[in-house]
Parts: C-alpha cells; sequence; structure tokens
C-alpha cells in the first residue's frame, strides 16, 4: 500500500477495525469541541485578560493542525477515484462542502500574513473559526444521514420553498395595495411589508407590524393559516425521506456484499 492511500484512509472516517484512522478522529473530534470553547470562552473579557496567551499559543497550534491535515487531504484524495485526476480531480475536491468548511476555519488566521490589517472590519472574519465545529459533521453518522436526505429530497424541497416564496411575494402586494393607504409609514413599500409577511408565515407574530382594517385583518388570517400549511410541507418531506434513509441503510446492511442477496 503506498504512503498516499496509506494517509487517505486514515484521515478519512475510521473503519471498523483501523485503529490508526480511529485514533485520528478522536483527535480531530477533540481538537474541535476544545477551540469552539476556545472562541466562546475569549469573547468573555475576563477570561480574554486572563488566558489570552494560552488563547493564542492554542489557536496557533490548532491551525498548525487543521492546515496539515487539509493539505494532506488535498494532497492524496487522489486516491478517491471520483478525483483521480491529478490536477482537475484535486481542485473538485477543494470544492467539495467540507473541503471549503476546512478552508474556511483556517482562513483567518492567515489573513493578516497577506497584508490584511486586524481592523474591525477584519475582525468578523475570525468569527469563521467557529466553522470548526462544522467540520465534525464529517465523523458523524447522523449528520451524513441528514445530507443524505435533503439530497434525495431537493427537487420537492425546492418546489416547496418556491411556493412558500410565491406565498411570500404575493401576500406582501396584497397588504401593500391595500393597507398603504391607512398605514403609509408602517406598510411603506413591498419589501417593508415583507417583514409582517415572513412574521405571519411562519407563525411568529412579532406584532410590530399589523394590519388594522376589518378585510386586510380576514386576508392576513388566511395568509397565516396557509403558512401553517406550508411550513408543514418540508417537514412531512423530510420526515418521510429519514425512514425512507434508514430502511435504505438497513436493507444494506442485511445484503451481502459479494452477491446482494439479503442476509436472513
Amino acid at each position: 500500500m503506498s504512503l498516499r492511500r496509506k494517509v487517505w484512509g486514515i484521515i478519512e472516517v475510521a473503519k471498523p477495525g483501523d485503529r490508526g484512522s480511529r485514533y485520528f478522529d478522536i483527535f480531530i473530534l477533540s481538537l474541535i469541541f476544545l477551540n469552539v470553547l476556545a472562541v466562546i470562552s475569549s469573547s468573555v473579557q475576563f477570561y480574554l485578560e486572563q488566558w489570552e496567551v494560552f488563547f493564542d499559543v492554542f489557536e496557533r497550534f490548532s491551525v498548525f493542525v487543521f492546515s496539515i491535515e487539509y493539505l494532506f487531504r488535498i494532497w492524496s484524495c487522489v486516491e478517491d477515484p471520483r478525483f483521480q485526476e491529478p490536477v482537475f480531480g484535486r481542485f473538485r475536491f477543494s470544492m467539495q462542502i467540507m473541503p471549503v468548511i476546512d478552508l474556511l476555519a483556517i482562513l483567518p488566521f492567515y489573513l493578516p500574513l497577506f497584508g490584511f490589517e486586524d481592523n474591525r472590519s477584519l475582525r468578523v472574519f475570525r468569527l469563521l473559526r467557529l466553522l470548526r465545529i462544522a467540520k465534525g459533521g464529517r465523523y458523524f453518522v447522523s449528520v451524513r444521514l441528514i445530507g443524505n436526505v435533503v439530497q434525495s429530497k431537493k427537487e420537492e424541497l425546492v418546489l416547496a420553498f418556491g411556493m412558500v416564496l410565491m406565498l411570500l411575494i404575493v401576500s406582501s402586494s396584497l397588504l401593500y395595495v391595500c393597507e398603504n393607504e391607512v398605514q403609509p409609514d408602517v406598510f411603506s413599500s413591498i419589501p417593508a411589508t415583507m417583514w409582517w409577511a415572513i412574521a405571519t408565515l411562519t407563525t411568529v407574530g412579532y406584532g410590530d407590524i399589523y394590519p388594522i382594517t376589518v378585510m386586510v385583518k380576514i386576508m392576513a388570517s388566511i395568509t397565516a393559516v396557509f403558512g401553517i400549511g406550508l411550513f408543514a410541507l418540508p417537514a412531512g418531506m423530510l420526515g418521510a425521506g429519514f425512514v425512507e434513509e434508514i430502511q435504505k441503510r438497513r436493507q444494506m446492511e442485511r445484503s451481502c456484499p459479494h452477491c446482494g442477496k439479503t442476509i436472513p
């Protein structure tokens, strides 16, 4: 087995019986968890003043480890049949969601090295360090299950969200036309009215913007009822997708890897 294939096997999700990969997964997950705690703790001024040196050293160590891990993933990804091309394959791999998250998680540390001063606008990018918690997604079966469900139901979800968007635009436009003359300051434009439509469709109802005419109140009530139904659609789709995915996994576990027949 080549060194590159061995590295790819270690940094990917641990396989049964692979101690090296399992220890690596535990180490990376622990480091991600500690990084999230460090980011949260460093936002408290008292802890930042008391442990500033520790936070700085731990940040440098974490960035070093995550950078090496990222480079190893880019280097060894050609062992995956989907990314076999030396250049284009690595580029395709680097554009996947998890490698992008890996890069964004370490990017804030390197920005000052390229001439970006740590001013107020740049400090926003330092919050990207919290993306390190998303790096743990590749190690949890449940997270991958969610991804598979969303992937399998993406057409239905796009259709459902399209219907929600259409109802949002229609209800906002109608309310603006009917209520603008009565409350010109509150319903000053269709975009401003969309805030009311979003709060109504999601059944949040903040109460900061509301209609006062009887006809528009009836219209708003109908919009709220439709909102409950439309927002229940994605939940039902995802629930059905989870059931299908779990049944598929159970079927695969009971199937022979060689002949594909079901094992009794």
